[in-house]
């Protein structure tokens, strides 16, 4: 299965890209230039190890796990607020959307990590020179996608946007899988990337108005395997509701 490497850029063209494309890949090492602190992922990473299944598959499958959680950044500051269901439209998730989705909340020594606020400020910046400055709601998903039924979907709702403004889905571990496959399209025409995401600290960032993404499924590799990614989606006017 051949896979092709990320199309990364210097950090500081980020926002350059996704203005004039809708999207940008990073590496570990941009991630941090823009944060300004290196990502702690030996210490993140473990939080994969502890998330709840997903109840709400509507395939059947028992390949996702995952933790969700929300807050809303204004400028530098990151404010906390009360653990809330997520919800999606259907227009934009025909699977699971039109129902509210209740999630175990993330766990208190990430959201309080200096690092991890840090690291939604600098989404937050992102979103602020797509979109002008203004609060921001955002809602983090921690996501393990495994080979239990010897097929994962990082994606069963296939190509989508999210109905938010900037999504950023960072690599966190890939063990033992093929497969996984990034692919982002022009939601108004033919052009598109495709890119395999396999370095912990990878990150693609997207303008959701602008484009549609997916990851093609996983399939195991000498035994049970799984990719582990988070996923942090930034909406300006509120958070989406029924």
């Amino acid at each position: 299965m051949r896979s092709f490497a990320p199309p990364l850029c210097d950090p500081d063209a980020a926002d350059s890209l996704l203005f004039a494309r809708g999207h940008a890949a990073l590496d570990r090492h941009g991630v941090e230039h823009l944060v300004g602190a290196p990502l702690p992922l030996a210490r993140w990473s473990p939080l994969w190890d502890d998330l709840p299944p997903d109840t709400y598959l509507r395939d059947g499958g028992h390949y996702r796990r995952r933790r969700h959680g929300c807050s809303v950044v204004t400028d530098d500051v990151v404010a906390d607020v009360p653990h809330r269901a997520h919800w999606q439209p259907v227009a934009y998730n025909a699977l699971h959307g039109g129902i509210e989705r209740h999630f175990e909340a993330l766990p208190p020594s990430l959201t309080a990590d200096p690092v991890w606020r840090a690291l939604l400020v600098t989404l937050g910046r992102r979103a602020s020179a797509l979109r002008g400055a203004q609060p921001f709601f955002v809602e983090a998903h921690l996501f393990r996608i495994d080979t239990t039924d010897g097929i994962g979907r990082p994606t069963p709702e296939g190509a989508h946007r999210d109905g938010v403004d900037l999504v950023a889905v960072m690599l966190l571990a890939r063990r033992r899988v093929r497969g996984g496959e990034t692919r982002v399209f022009d939601a108004d025409g033919p052009t598109g990337v495709r890119f395999t995401m396999e370095e912990p600290g990878t990150t693609l960032l997207l303008d959701d108005t602008r484009v549609i993404h997916e990851t093609t499924p996983i399939q195991p590799v000498d035994g049970e395997g799984w990719r582990d990614t988070l996923v942090v989606t930034l909406r300006s006017g509120g958070f989406q509701g029924p």
